[in-house]
């Protein structure tokens, strides 16, 4: 395991509510969002990852306790992958129930912290076309399909689309 980064306050919050409010940190609307559209929605904010990391000292903490524009690209790349399997997931099993995910726990064990931003570009890059193109894939009558989380919580298609969403929309809102 790499050398553990300065410690970042674990978010702990349940972000499940964006679902029936606006995000008041970054005005996300999940009511607005049409399904149909979260995969285009999902590249055009990969775009920006790309040019995030493209700023000088991408890997650089602003403030000891918030990732950098480096460590929120390498969470985001790895959110597209769990939503990727989680929706695979619902459209494939019946109700399936999905595992914790402790995300501040995957960025030490990854190593976020030294991570190499043309690397990070790369992959977040990858990872969000093939979300995407799963989301543009997902036929309508399939969207009503369920899933849940170790906590209770259960998602169908097309609210785990508007809660990714909101996800990867918020960081980049966070590096602004």
């Amino acid at each position: 395991m790499p050398d553990a980064p300065p410690s970042i306050v674990p978010d702990t919050k349940d972000w499940t509510w964006v679902l029936d409010a606006p995000c008041p940190e970054c005005g996300f609307v999940a009511g607005d969002v049409d399904v149909a559209r979260v995969g285009d929605a999902i590249r055009a904010d990969a775009a920006t990852w790309a040019l995030a990391l493209e700023r000088p000292e991408p890997s650089v903490r602003t403030r000891p306790e918030v990732w950098s524009v480096t460590e929120y690209a390498c969470h985001v790349r790895d959110v597209h992958v769990l939503f990727a399997e989680r929706v695979r997931s619902m459209l494939d099993q019946d109700g399936p129930h999905f595992a914790s995910w402790d995300q501040d726990a995957t960025a030490v064990e990854r190593g976020y912290h030294l991570a190499e931003p043309d690397v990070v570009r790369s992959e977040l890059l990858t990872a969000a076309d093939a979300v995407a193109a799963l989301y543009d894939g997902v036929p309508a009558a399939a969207l009503d399909r369920t899933g849940s989380r170790s906590d209770g919580s259960t998602f169908t298609v097309a609210s785990i689309a508007r809660y990714h969403l909101h996800d990867v929309v918020h960081h980049s809102w966070d590096v602004r």
